[in-house]
């Protein structure tokens, strides 16, 4: 069983590897923190696609779990979603997005071993405790927020004035605080709004945009 692990917590990654090795029918062909690198690793070796990919909720590269779930069932491998998952939104669009299942960080080692080894042999993964946790799920109505909304959105919740998050982007200061304008708009309409800078960061914790723990102070710039 061919298995690659997909975290931008390297801890993360080599206590799966160890766990892994302990079973001689796990090999783990690749630990890396981006699905890109992932892909650029398959093209280089020309590796077959993986049994199984244990992928992180949110990694650090700015993608969005849709994008990167999408990628790799495109590329051929079943999901199984590793992460604190504690953020029914995010869980929810990785269901949604095809990811076959997921299983929380605080969960025992060998009960993660189980989840890859069942999503492997292609039976379904017991999500009865995120199911139920989507369904109760009432605040968190999608905004469906544009890819470039999402981007802007990701680097100003984490700390960037707007200006910084224009030069990241290679955007005009105007066409970045549109784009604020707009989120504040969307978020509004489906029940959470959002005023102030603050509250933006809120709603992007919530819906697995950045992770909290990434959050840095910054000013209302």
């Amino acid at each position: 069983m061919r298995v690659a692990l997909i975290d931008d917590h390297e801890s993360v990654r080599l206590g799966l590897s160890a766990a892994c090795a302990r079973i001689g029918t796990i090999q783990v062909v690749f630990s890396g923190s981006s699905v890109r690198d992932y892909r650029m690793w398959r093209s280089a070796m020309g590796a077959l696609p993986a049994d199984v990919v244990v992928l992180d909720l949110t990694l650090g590269d700015g993608t969005t779990v849709t994008e990167n779930v999408v990628q790799l069932m495109g590329d051929g491998s079943p999901v199984l979603i590793h992460s604190v998952a504690d953020r029914p939104a995010a869980v929810r669009e990785a269901l949604a997005a095809g990811a076959s299942g997921v299983i929380s960080k605080a969960s025992r080692t060998d009960d993660v071993i189980a989840a890859i080894v069942t999503i492997a042999n292609g039976d379904p993964l017991d999500n009865l405790e995120w199911a139920g946790a989507i369904d109760g799920d009432r605040a968190f109505a999608d905004a469906q927020l544009a890819t470039r909304e999402r981007e802007v959105l990701r680097l100003y919740a984490a700390g960037l004035p707007l200006k910084a998050v224009a030069d990241r982007l290679g955007i005009a200061y105007s066409t970045a605080k549109e784009n604020i304008t707009r989120i504040r708009v969307k978020y509004t309409e489906v029940g959470r709004p959002a005023p102030t800078k603050i509250d933006l960061r809120k709603r992007a914790i919530e819906d697995g945009i950045v992770d909290d723990e990434r959050i840095e102070t910054a000013g209302d710039g």
